[in-house]
């Protein structure tokens, strides 16, 4: 299963305003739409993490790689990118009269990590946290953006860094969370020569061991544990091929 984890950043709007504060911006004193500035992504299988952005790449050439990119994938993985990332993305290449890329899934961590009780569920505190690893960069801020759009080349290099650490990081919660983690049935994509299944999660086939029981409404099948002390992820499973059927279920009245 090829998955690549992306993360997007984009320019605020730009808008004619009276005064600071809460207040209603209508569609006739918006002077230029928000719009995407850069992105990274890296294939769990590939080392070098992609960057391209709008000031280095051009925005033709950036959103045809991402096209690219979302095309080889089997499955994205992200923070919060069904709400943000992939809807922008998907903006993105219809404005450039591009199709869709083959269809892919999603992992979105955010929506993961909401089974963990956490005082924050930004990616900063999940990562250092939830994951006990290294975290984001800081960009001191909005002035970032501000100094990015106006073109300073030092900007746009805190800007690149701070965009590929995001994805970075998001290997690293992943790879920290796994076990945790709905994913993609790896046993869709490994076959292994005898027939014999793979963890659902890390696709390893070595470390999967029978565990007991799980006994559903209408029957009983084997459980299934990867085992951490043999390099599997710790993640659980079971057979799909009944063990004993139940013969009367209850109904709702």
């Amino acid at each position: 299963m090829r998955i690549v984890s992306i993360d997007i950043e984009t320019a605020p709007a730009h808008a004619r305003v009276w005064r600071t504060g809460q207040q209603f911006v209508s569609l006739d004193q918006i002077v230029q739409p928000p719009q995407m500035l850069c992105y990274a992504a890296r294939f769990r299988d590939r080392k070098r993490t992609e960057f391209y952005s709008e000031w280095g790449d051009g925005r033709e050439e950036m959103v045809r790689q991402v096209h690219r990119i979302l095309d080889e994938a089997d499955a994205v993985l992200h923070y919060n990118g069904k709400r943000f990332d992939v809807p922008w993305l998907r903006t993105e290449m219809q404005l450039l009269g591009l199709t869709p890329p083959s269809p892919f899934a999603q992992i979105d961590l955010y929506q993961q990590t909401k089974q963990f009780y956490l005082v924050s569920h930004k990616l900063q505190h999940v990562s250092t946290h939830l994951a006990k690893v290294e975290g984001k960069i800081s960009t001191g801020g909005f002035g970032l953006w501000t100094a990015v759009e106006a073109g300073d080349p030092a900007a746009q290099r805190l800007m690149r860094r701070y965009n590929i650490r995001d994805v970075d990081v998001l290997w690293e919660v992943y790879d920290a969370l796994e076990p945790w983690l709905k994913l993609p049935n790896a046993n869709l994509y490994v076959k292994t020569a005898d027939g014999r299944p793979v963890c659902v999660g890390c696709g390893k086939l070595e470390a999967l061991q029978r565990r007991g029981v799980e006994r559903l409404r209408t029957g009983s099948y084997h459980r299934l544990w990867c085992n951490p002390q043999v390099g599997g992820c710790g993640k659980w499973s079971r057979e799909v091929h009944r063990l004993d059927g139940a013969s009367v279920v209850e109904v709702s009245v």
